[in-house]
């Protein structure tokens, strides 16, 4: 049986309470990602207005290094593939500050159409904040040192990278020397470990390649 116009309504303003009051961070979605709507939980944690949040892509607050994961997550939501996803991710504040949170993404169903209209997420920070994830707004690195750290972590030798990247050995060399300095580690494969814990790499991306906001222009 359908439920009357009352009910209806009641159960409209529980939502609404939950949305507002719950103390839960929750955001609304629409098909392509953006923010439509974000509770007060949700905006202090983030670190900005309700202004500032509506019309953001979601991505936008997530670490870099993860971002394409998530992408293809609620890519799935939209389109239908799937109707819930729940995973750790590390998300960025406003100012850029990354901490451990629990993000859970739920595909909602027009009620006229079989389509997904709504894309509710869920945020439930566990109070770490993550010093040793760098921050999206740093530069790490510059293109060259981007594409020899992406070779190393690929397992390329030093001739290898020196063919792809038309250096000398010894410039191969002098620019992974720079790298360990600057990673503060003391041999490659450390380095590519100090890389992936950074989350300069994008997750599940083979070959490694280097977020783009991590490299200096």
């Amino acid at each position: 049986m359908a439920p009357d116009h009352r009910t209806a309504e009641r159960f409209s303003d529980i939502c609404r309470s939950v949305f507002v009051q719950s103390g839960i961070c929750i955001a609304h979605l629409d098909p392509q990602l953006r923010i439509a709507a974000a509770n007060g939980p949700f905006c202090g944690h983030i670190g900005a207005s309700p202004a500032d949040v509506l019309g953001r892509d979601v991505l936008d607050y997530l670490h870099p290094g993860v971002r394409e994961r998530f992408r293809r997550e609620f890519a799935r939501l939209a389109d239908g593939r799937s109707a819930r996803f729940a995973d750790e991710v590390i998300v960025v504040d406003a100012g850029g500050k990354p901490f451990q949170a629990e993000l859970t993404g739920v595909a909602v169903r027009g009620s006229a159409s079989d389509r997904v209209e709504v894309i509710v997420v869920l945020l439930r920070p566990d109070g770490t904040r993550r010093p040793d994830v760098a921050s999206a707004r740093q530069k790490l690195f510059s293109p060259v040192h981007a594409r020899v750290l992406e070779g190393v972590a690929a397992g390329d030798s030093t001739v290898q990278l020196a063919a792809r990247l038309f250096l000398s050995r010894g410039g191969v060399e002098y620019h992974v020397a720079s790298l360990l300095r600057k990673m503060k580690v003391s041999n490659r494969p450390a380095l590519i470990s100090k890389g992936y814990a950074l989350g300069v790499f994008a997750v599940g991306e083979w070959p490694p390649r280097v977020q783009p906001e991590f490299i200096a222009s």
